[in-house]
């Protein structure tokens, strides 16, 4: 699993704390500029310590379960380390949103009672699988956020990302397609 610029992640999966501690030291740097570069862009770097922290506990949590997922015949670790870090950034974001106001603290006016309906588009009953269906569902019809669909599947927030991205990518090909 590890190459030659890796730490030693058989040692850090076996539990190893010296290995541990190189690890956040090496890969620390990184994963702090991933972050700053994610909250940057939304003018918010007030939570870098709180989301580096939850980079590393999300890494280690489980038996180290999403550590585990890394492959490095898909990416370095470096850059996985990146995807994870900004991922977190953006779950970070998103519970910093401010809370939706009661339906009945709303003026009737602001209901848009004359706005036109919304046309539902058919998606074939083939063309996404089971579990893309449901994140679809969960994300537009549910409009759950993706940190909350992946704690109601009880699955990673990450794999709710890419189940959401492959069935964007098979519906934008198939409607595509279709004109």
């Amino acid at each position: 699993m590890a190459n030659a610029e890796e730490p030693e992640l058989d040692l850090l999966l076996a539990g190893n704390k010296a290995a541990w501690d190189r690890f956040v030291e090496t890969t620390g740097p990184v994963v702090l500029g991933a972050i700053r570069r994610a909250l940057s862009k939304y003018e918010n770097t007030s939570d870098e310590a709180d989301v580096f922290q939850d980079v590393f506990l999300r890494l280690c949590k489980e038996d180290f379960r999403l550590l585990r997922q890394y492959d490095s015949q898909r990416a370095g670790l470096k850059t996985w380390l990146k995807v994870v870090a900004h991922s977190a950034a953006i779950d970070a974001l998103r519970r910093q949103r401010p809370p939706t106001v009661p339906l009945e603290n709303v003026p009737e006016a602001a209901l848009g009672e004359d706005k036109e309906p919304v046309e539902r588009i058919k998606i074939p009953d083939d063309l996404l699988t089971p579990r893309q269906r449901l994140v679809i569902t969960l994300l537009y019809e549910q409009d759950l956020e993706v940190f909350d669909v992946a704690e109601r599947l009880e699955i990673d927030p990450q794999t709710v990302r890419s189940t959401h991205h492959k069935a964007m990518t098979r519906l934008r090909e198939h409607f595509d397609d279709s004109h």
